[in-house]
Formats: C-alpha cells, sequence, structure tokens
C-alpha cells in the first residue's frame, strides 16, 4: 500500500503541491525564533510562575521524622510499643527541632544553612506514594506509574514546553543512579526520543562522546549530512515517523552542543566567593578544578553540582535534575543521616541564595525529596521503609513560601490532612510551569497518555 506522499511523489502533477506542502509544514512547525526543531519553545496552557526546574533528588528515601517532620509526640514516647498494627518501639528523633524564619517553620538542626531560607520553603508533609519498595515509588516518583514503561517528569516538561536554547539539551540529570529503574528514570518512552534526559557523569568524562577527537568540526559536519540524508530517505519511503524524526533531531542537537555544552560545564572560571558559596571550595572531594571530583559524596561533590544545575538553567536547560543517593538508613541513621545531610545543606542553602541574587528564584520552580519516608518505629537504630507519610519541598517558582501543608499523625505513620499523592505533586509541578495536566496528553497505543494517568489534584494551597 502506497502512503499519500508516495502517490504525491510518483505523479508528475504533485511535485508543485508537495514543494507547496512542505513548506507549509515547516512554516508552521516554526517557533517563535524560527525554529523548526522538535523542542522550539511552546506556549503554555496558561501563564506560569515557574520556567524551569531544578529537582534535588534524594535517592533511598530521607527520614520526615529526622528532618522537616517535627513531631514531639513521637519523642514523648520514645521506646514505646508502636500502637495498633504496626510493630516494634517507638524512636523518637535524635536531633533538634526549632522554629525557623518569620513563619517559624519547624526544621531539625542537621540543616542550619537550609534552615535560612525557611520563609522560602513551601513543606508538603502530607506526601504518600504506592509501595514501600525503592525500585517502584523510585519509578513513580519520576515516571507516575511503575508498571509500564512511562515518561519521565523531565521529558513531559519538555515535551509540553520546548527548550530556549537550541544548543543545549532541553533536559539534563547529574549523577543519576543506575539502580532503582535506571535510565527509565529519566527516558522519552512514547514521546519523541529527543525528549529524554542528557546524563552527566561524575568525574573527567562528564558526557559521554561530547568530544570528537578524530574529526573537526567541518568534517563531522560533512559526516552527518551524509548520515541525515539517508534518514531523512528513509523517512520519506515510510511515510511520518516520529521515531526516525526523534533521531534526525537528537543527531542535530549532539552536534550543536559539542560546542556549547562544554562551556556550560567548565566551573573553572567561577569565583573562589561562589565556590565558597556552594561548599564547592574544599579540598576534600574534588578540589577546584572543573570537573565534580570523584564520585565520592561530600559537601565539595553536591556542591559542584548544584552550581552546574544553576549555571544549566541560567543557560537555559529547562529541567535539570540532581540526585543525591545513600538515604537508605535502616541503621545508624544518627551519624549516617548527619553525613547525608551535612554533604547537602550548604549546598542546597548555596543555590537558593545564588538564584536569588541572580534574579532567577522567582520563576524558577527548586524541588526536594526522596521516593519515601521513613517509620516512626526503629529497626535496630534505623528506620525502615514508610510510604504512608513523608516530606517533600518547594522553593521559587511560585511555590508558597514559609508554608507547611498537610500533616501526619503525631508518631509520623501517615499522612491524614493535606494529603498529596505522587500523582497531585506531578498536577502540581506542571500546574506552576503554566501546563494542565489533563490536557498534556500524547496519543499512544491507541488513547491519550499524560503523566497523571487519569488521577491526580493540583494542590492550589501551595501555589502562592
Amino acid at each position: 500500500m502506497f502512503s499519500r506522499r508516495a502517490l504525491l511523489k510518483g505523479t508528475s502533477t504533485g511535485f508543485g503541491y508537495l514543494a507547496f506542502a512542505a513548506l507549509a509544514h515547516q512554516q508552521a512547525a516554526r517557533g517563535a525564533n524560527g525554529r523548526t526543531d522538535p523542542l522550539a519553545p511552546k506556549k503554555p496552557h496558561f501563564a506560569p510562575k515557574a520556567k524551569r526546574v531544578i529537582f534535588l533528588c534524594m535517592e533511598g528515601a530521607p527520614s520526615h521524622l529526622d528532618t522537616f517532620d517535627y513531631k514531639p509526640r513521637l519523642s514523648a514516647d520514645d521506646g514505646k510499643a508502636a500502637p495498633g498494627r504496626f510493630a516494634g518501639r517507638l524512636m523518637g528523633s535524635p536531633f533538634k527541632f526549632a522554629q525557623h524564619g518569620k513563619s517559624g517553620l519547624w526544621i531539625s538542626d542537621l540543616f542550619p544553612e537550609v534552615a535560612r531560607h525557611a520563609d522560602k520553603l513551601c513543606l508538603l508533609n502530607g506526601m504518600h506514594t504506592d509501595l514501600p519498595n525503592h525500585a517502584q515509588a523510585y519509578l513513580q516518583m519520576h515516571c507516575g506509574l511503575f508498571q509500564f514503561p512511562r515518561p519521565s517528569l523531565g521529558a513531559w516538561v519538555l515535551y509540553g514546553l520546548g527548550s530556549p536554547n537550541e544548543n543545549l539539551p532541553g533536559f539534563v540529570t547529574i549523577a543519576p543512579p543506575p539502580t532503582n529503574g535506571g535510565s527509565a528514570n529519566y527516558a522519552a518512552s512514547f514521546l519523541p526520543a529527543v525528549c529524554q534526559g542528557t546524563k552527566i557523569n561524575r568525574g573527567t568524562e562528564q558526557v559521554s562522546n561530547l568530544k570528537n577527537a578524530r574529526r573537526t568540526a567541518g568534517a563531522q559536519r560533512v559526516q552527518l549530512d551524509f548520515v541525515q540524508d539517508l534518514n531523512r530517505a528513509t523517512a520519506d519511503a515510510l511515510g511520518e515517523s516520529p521515531e526516525i524524526e526523534g533521531l534526525i533531531s537528537s543527531y542535530e542537537l549532539a552536534f550543536r552542543m559539542q560546542g556549547e555544552l562544554p562551556k556550560v560545564l567548565d566551573l573553572s572560571k567561577e569565583s573562589a566567593a561562589t565556590l565558597k558559596l556552594y561548599g564547592a571550595d574544599e579540598r576534600a572531594g574534588g578540589g577546584t578544578g572543573g570537573g565534580f571530583g570523584p564520585a565520592a559524596g561530600g559537601p565539595t561533590t553536591f556542591g559542584r553540582q548544584c552550581l552546574l544545575a544553576r549555571r544549566l538553567v541560567e543557560a537555559g536547560v529547562r529541567f535539570v535534575e540532581v540526585t543525591m543517593g545513600g538515604w537508605d538508613h535502616h541503621s545508624g541513621i544518627k551519624s549516617a543521616l548527619t553525613s547525608s545531610c551535612r554533604a547537602i545543606d550548604k549546598p542546597i542553602a548555596g543555590l537558593l541564595d545564588d538564584l536569588q541574587a541572580r534574579g532567577l528564584l522567582d520563576d524558577t520552580l527548586v524541588l526536594w525529596g526522596g521516593e519515601f519516608g521513613r517509620t516512626p518505629h526503629a529497626q535496630g537504630d534505623g528506620r525502615d521503609h514508610n510510604n504512608k507519610g513523608f516530606t517533600t519541598w518547594m522553593a521559587g517558582g511560585g511555590a508558597k513560601g514559609g508554608f507547611a501543608h498537610g500533616r501526619t499523625d503525631d508518631h509520623g505513620f501517615e499522612a491524614v490532612d493535606g494529603k498529596v499523592h505522587m500523582h497531585d505533586w506531578h498536577a502540581t509541578i506542571l500546574h506552576l510551569l503554566g501546563l494542565d495536566h489533563e490536557k498534556l496528553t500524547y496519543r499512544y497505543a491507541g488513547r491519550d497518555m499524560r503523566l497523571t494517568d487519569v488521577k491526580g489534584n493540583v494542590v492550589k494551597a501551595v501555589v502562592a
């Protein structure tokens, strides 16, 4: 069976129409800046509060009870048997909480630097998700569902809004974990391939194959033009093919990235004051060169990653995720959680300071959180998984600052008021970006797919 395109190409009277149709298609696809690629900026559904996102992802599930969810009743009942259907003994937080800022948000002493920004934080203390298993919960946090392959949050944002910089990827993920779904957490799935996240690694080769040591840019352009001619010929023969069109766009973006991305990744020209602000000036964990340093954590490593996130969004990247692992504290929580929080406290505070000083915080949505929380009852000297109640927070980008929404019960077992499911969390993030989660759809497998599936409600109480 011949496609319409093949039929027109095969008839003598079709050439003029074909040329006109191609020009009309190109003109319709052009954005305000004349670009024809699928990542050209798109208008949101309504006026956005935020233009970009930085997601600080804490893989392994940090304890809400020891960080941002103050439970004096839990401390008072320390050592007692857990109530009702819960087994084990209760364990009060070994850390002290205090109120901070004009808003009086309760924050533990693990975050002395982040606490300075209390009036910028919007705590979501009534979070809950479907399962207490890392792999499934981590995938759900990123993709909405864990049962089937789905596009990630970053890919949906890029698909819905496009990218303001045609020479950089619109979605970047820094140091993503190889486990808990691996690349599925930043994949495009059935969305155009160009919407998938670009992975930035630790160490010297931050982006794989970014440099071409064998060919000059001119020679590489000649080679790429030949390959793209073959790709376009295949697309013409097959008719409309989103897969091939996505491949063509990805090749072109990769070529342009080689010229611009290395400059963004180079931190060597940042001032000593900026490095100090992020805690990235310490020798332990990477020195003061242009990269991230070794794979080990610490303020230096995470600080340089947060600084890179700021540089990326400032350069026009729409969605940046920075991952910090090591939060699965089943034992030794007092020392282990202290170490984890010390590694991120100053870098996150520095990021918020820097974004505000540059006039970026008002329209940059900063997210913090993990896939679930931890139990109020002890597991030795640690805490087990808890998907029934936990805390994430937002800052900037139209989120209500100095505000705590929702709560868990007096011991912190589960959310009881202001409950926010992961679907609601996703719907609210899209809303702050000017996207209606029910309208941001993609036709696939016979139905209109969306990030929130058939669920999700915008948490309007947290919108400034």
